[in-house]
């Protein structure tokens, strides 16, 4: 049976995961907790943290806030100033190959390296998201009317995507071959990359803010309805002319955020009356993590070995569920 460990981290918690296996929460007042063997807070930020990335080499965490920092943050809780932009809301992170760390502010986009070196990107209107490739050293950025891949060490056109409407979140598939963006209406968008071809995902009752892909990238869980939404990506044309799984499902509340387990074809979905239940991909079952709570759950992590997942809300409630 699951058991439930809280922990007391008294504020809104913006991203909740796990570096090199200790559980952390970054919270909206710009401090961050590590919860091993108690509690240990540090402050990366003075005033509101507003996004945090893990990196991929899990050597930190890179947090950014409405101080203009771009900071990185060890397991220990050294904090280091990876770049400044003052009197900027830095809300959007990227964590790529190499240490890279793209962020951005208003119509730009920046990227800085592991050197040290930044390179910007400036676009017409407003950046929307930002995602890295999953090989290759590219990023992508949502914008108004489409989406904008670039060399991030290098010169070049960018490749340009274009369908009407602000783009928001963005994300490639695990394979590379897929760019799906969230849309300021109830809706996905989609590229096949290898030829530009569109692909709408639609009939959402609220906007996708979460989603996540299965291991090996089969589907992409998606929160906005009252069951999470799982676009199957396996086949020559993605989604197009499938329909998607609905996990979880209830009559009376919306899902809020999503989370693939690691190894297995599963999902944690957390709702907005807080409630967290586990559902698997191939029929359906489900487990009950964590009855209802306060408020809407705001964000969930799976460990590495997918025996952990760690969880926050917007009021401060959180914990860890350990499955064994």
């Amino acid at each position: 049976m699951p058991t439930l460990a809280p922990v007391d981290v008294d504020g809104f918690v913006v991203r909740a995961g796990f570096l090199k296996d200790v559980p952390f929460f970054a919270l909206g007042d710009g401090s961050l907790c590590f919860a091993e063997g108690g509690e240990r807070r540090v402050q990366p930020h003075k005033n509101g943290l507003l996004a945090a990335e893990k990196m991929l080499d899990e050597k930190g965490l890179v947090t950014s806030g409405d101080d203009g920092l771009i900071q990185k943050i060890d397991s220990d809780g050294t904090i280091t100033t990876l770049a400044e932009r003052p009197r900027k809301w830095i809300d959007l992170l990227a964590c790529g190959p190499n240490g890279a760390v793209a962020f951005a502010s208003g119509r730009t986009a920046w990227v800085r390296l592991d050197d040290g070196k930044e390179n910007e990107f400036a676009h017409e209107r407003a950046v929307g998201g930002l995602a890295f490739a999953p090989k290759g050293l590219k990023l992508a950025v949502a914008r108004y009317d489409g989406a904008t891949i670039w060399w991030a060490n290098a010169g070049g056109a960018p490749q340009e995507l274009s369908w009407k409407g602000a783009h928001l979140g963005i994300s490639f598939s695990p394979d590379g071959k897929y760019l799906v963006t969230a849309m300021q209406e109830n809706a996905l968008h989609g590229w096949r990359l290898s030829d530009s071809q569109d692909m709408r995902m639609t009939g959402y009752p609220a906007k996708v803010k979460s989603w996540s892909w299965s291991q090996k990238g089969r589907y992409l869980a998606t929160s906005g309805a009252n069951a999470a939404i799982c676009w199957p990506f396996f086949g020559k044309t993605g989604p197009m002319g499938q329909n998607p799984l609905q996990l979880g499902t209830r009559g009376d509340n919306i899902v809020s955020v999503v989370a693939c387990h690691p190894k297995e074809d599963v999902v944690a979905v957390g709702y907005l009356d807080g409630m967290i239940m586990m559902c698997r991909f191939e029929d359906n079952a489900e487990v009950l993590l964590r009855r209802l709570g306060k408020a809407p759950v705001s964000s969930m992590s799976w460990d590495d070995a997918g025996d952990r997942l760690v969880f926050g809300s917007e009021d401060g409630e959180a914990g860890i569920i350990s499955l064994r």
